[in-house]
């Protein structure tokens, strides 16, 4: 990996580098995803078909080939291996569990001169969430996606996902079963986002669209805000990591391949206080790489955007790390939680040696679906809010708006607004 230091000449000419990681190049495939959704817009089903041919190498003879029946699903979970199974509904209980104790409820607030006001939760009715498969598969993303869904009340849930040479995980399946979808449909990529949002005659127009994906996707989510809510707009995975004289390159440097692993443009930067512990892990990345499935990947992934950096401080350290704003941050010092108060960007932090973040993307509780490229500085995690809307409640009794209608009339009048102030001395008393 790249060693660079905070002391060089030329350091902030490579550090902006590492800041624009995120920066993909969205103009060339904004053109590309804009007619694929007009496509889905204009031809529905049709365009579906043809988009699945062109680029998931199969022909859909009629539309409810599209649709992913519950038997298969059923058929998949009865079939998958006990310990698998179980790991699955592991998972699933500690995740429902984490995300209960982020379901807010709706309340009232009463004031003494008759105000009532209050705030009303209310579940999305229909939700779409998308699970990629391209490179791998991810039934974890199923699980993260759905449950707050679950949790939040949301009465239908549909899931598209795309089935290359027409083919499904059987492992996604069984998850689909534990999380009990009833509806979820074999299309991918921008055209599955499309269709969600707009609606064709098989895949029903939601509320919210939730989900990873490659750049197609992202740009698609993009496209498509404001027609539907959308979670974030999210990029390739990344890690960062502090450490200091303490931590174990070892760790430390497969863990920053746990990212690297996943996708070619994904980040892996580690910015440790000690020179030795950075060629080390340099050395060890190197090492763990001979040994990965996906070697190739995160070859071409720590090449272009791995950086080990060696700080001055550990004050210096957590400065630059606030700047890259990681969608998973590992502390692996000597006491992480002394510095907990002093992260203000990051999308998930994951405290001390024997918390990698491999653990929160499957089995600890937290979502993974987190805020990437520095976006982590104004988004949020995946989680119930997501899945839910907000109501304002507002009653006024005759002596609230005789006490507060006066101040209104005043700043509807200031602002040219005549009818705003008359809708309200209409209602004083003593004012016919």
């Amino acid at each position: 990996m790249k060693i660079i230091k905070t002391k060089e000449e030329n350091f902030q000419k490579k550090f902006n580098k590492i800041l624009q990681r995120s920066k993909t190049d969205i103009k060339n495939v904004s053109k590309i995803v804009s007619t694929l959704i007009n496509d889905v817009v204009l031809n529905k089903n049709t365009a579906l078909k043809e988009h699945i041919k062109k680029f998931d190498n199969w022909k859909v003879q009629n539309d409810e080939d599209f649709q992913i029946s519950q038997a298969s699903m059923e058929e998949a979970y009865n079939t998958l291996d006990d310990k698998l199974k179980n790991a699955l509904h592991l998972a699933y209980g500690r995740i429902k569990t984490y995300h209960e104790k982020q379901l807010n409820k709706s309340w009232i607030d009463f004031e003494d001169n008759g105000t009532i006001m209050g705030q009303k939760l209310t579940p999305m009715d229909i939700a779409g969430l998308y699970i990629p498969g391209g490179k791998a598969t991810y039934p974890s993303s199923l699980l993260m996606n759905a449950i707050p869904a679950i949790v939040a009340g949301v009465k239908e849930i549909i899931v598209c996902t795309p089935a290359l040479n027409n083919d499904l995980s059987q492992l996604l399946l069984a998850t689909c079963h534990i999380c009990k979808i009833k509806k979820a449909f074999k299309v991918g990529g921008a055209s599955a986002i499309a269709a969600m949002a707009y609606g064709t005659q098989t895949i029903p127009k939601v509320d919210v669209i939730t989900g990873p994906g490659n750049i197609y996707v992202a740009t698609a989510k993009k496209m498509v805000y404001g027609e539907v809510n959308i979670d974030m707009i999210a990029g390739p995975s990344e890690i960062g990591i502090l450490s200091d004289e303490t931590s174990k390159p070892k760790y430390l440097a497969i863990d920053l391949l746990s990212q690297a692993e996943h996708d070619e443009m994904a980040s892996s930067i580690m910015i440790t206080t000690d020179e030795n512990v950075a060629i080390n892990t340099s050395f060890e990345v190197k090492r763990y790489l001979k040994r990965l499935n996906k070697k190739h990947i995160a070859q071409k992934s720590i090449d272009e955007r791995g950086y080990i950096i060696v700080a001055s401080s550990m004050n210096e350290a957590i400065e630059l790390m606030n700047k890259i704003a990681p969608e998973h941050l590992e502390i692996m010092t000597k006491n992480p939680f002394d510095l907990l108060s002093k992260i203000k960007h990051a999308g998930a932090i994951f405290l001390g040696e024997n918390t990698p973040e491999a653990i929160g993307d499957y089995i600890a509780g937290p979502n993974h679906t987190l805020p990437t490229g520095n976006t982590a500085k104004f988004y949020s995690p995946l989680g119930v809010g997501n899945f839910m809307k907000k109501s304002s409640i507002i009653n006024f009794s005759q002596q609230a708006i005789n006490e507060l209608g006066e101040a209104c009339i005043l700043l509807a009048n200031a602002e040219g607004l005549s009818a705003h102030a008359l809708s309200i001395e209409a209602r004083l008393e003593n004012k016919e």
